[in-house]
């Protein structure tokens, strides 16, 4: 009976709201269940993104809205406090009644955070690229997407590394994003051979070479296209067309293949270029 009294007493607590103390620690609890609950929904929408790994579409939002969460349960919170607290809430007219002033404010101060979270927001409604593309801004910014978050784009480069590019900078820029529709790549490979080499002989071989590759994806020699793209004092500059089936493995993949052409046209006696060095006499 006495422990029943008791339960009773602890589930009819009201903090007192009219002393500090009361104010701190209903502070205190109402911060702990928001940043609970936010916890728990972090939780459920990462167990809703490990089983969509294969929808991106789907995976990017979702993984937007768990960045979110933490973010609009914080901003819920302080408004529940503010509005549940009377010492607090005989003042929000007053704050709110000069709202204006502090949105214009806040906004000039926080101009590039704001621009930021609008931008993160076009970005997964867009959807110009999605976590897990394989996107390249310029020769130095290229690399898989790993996180939209509300102020920045992660991207993985393919030396583990990661560039944190802020949206609204990423969101103005012109993005080549080689898998949004078709992950086939059509990778172009250069060769140089010396004026006097067979050519027919040189595209036979880098043919024969290509499809040797894994990640290939011709599997006859005659639906390579090999052009000869031009021909100058000291070289005949030849071009190899190869459809890739992973974008991920084209650059491992012309590495390959440069190394076994050249392989074989030493092996097969095939003329290299040699360089014309100009030498001025001195009379």
């Amino acid at each position: 009976m006495k422990n029943k009294e008791e339960l009773d007493k602890i589930i009819s607590y009201q903090f007192d709201l009219n002393n500090p103390l009361g104010i701190i620690a209903y502070i205190a609890l109402v911060l702990f269940v928001a940043w609970l609950l936010s916890r728990c929904i972090r939780y459920v929408i990462v167990l809703i993104i490990n089983s969509k790994q294969t929808d991106r579409f789907g995976r990017t939002s979702i993984q937007f809205l768990r960045n979110s969460v933490k973010f609009f349960v914080g901003i819920f919170a302080l408004v529940f406090i503010v509005m549940s607290i009377p010492s607090l809430r005989s003042k929000a007219t007053l704050i709110f009644s000069g709202a204006g002033i502090i949105a214009a404010i806040i906004g000039f101060a926080a101009q590039a955070a704001l621009s930021n979270l609008i931008a993160g927001a076009f970005i997964v409604i867009f959807k110009p690229f999605r976590v897990g593309d394989y996107i390249k801004l310029d020769d130095t910014r290229v690399g898989i997407v790993e996180d939209i978050t509300l102020r920045h784009t992660v991207i993985n480069n393919f030396e583990n590394k990661r560039l944190i590019i802020p949206n609204s900078v990423i969101s103005t820029d012109s993005v080549l994003n080689h898998t949004i529709q078709d992950s086939n790549v059509l990778s172009f490979n250069n060769f140089k051979i010396g004026l006097r080499a067979d050519i027919d002989l040189a595209r036979a071989i880098i043919q024969e070479e290509a499809i040797k590759l894994p990640m290939v994806m011709e599997t006859d020699v005659s639906t390579i296209d090999v052009r000869v793209i031009d021909i100058h004092e000291s070289y005949i500059h030849i071009r190899a067309y190869v459809w890739m089936n992973e974008p991920f493995q084209e650059f491992r993949g012309k590495c390959a293949l440069k190394e076994a052409v050249h392989k074989r046209f030493i092996q097969e006696g095939v003329d290299l270029p040699i360089p014309i060095n100009k030498v001025e006499r001195i009379e």
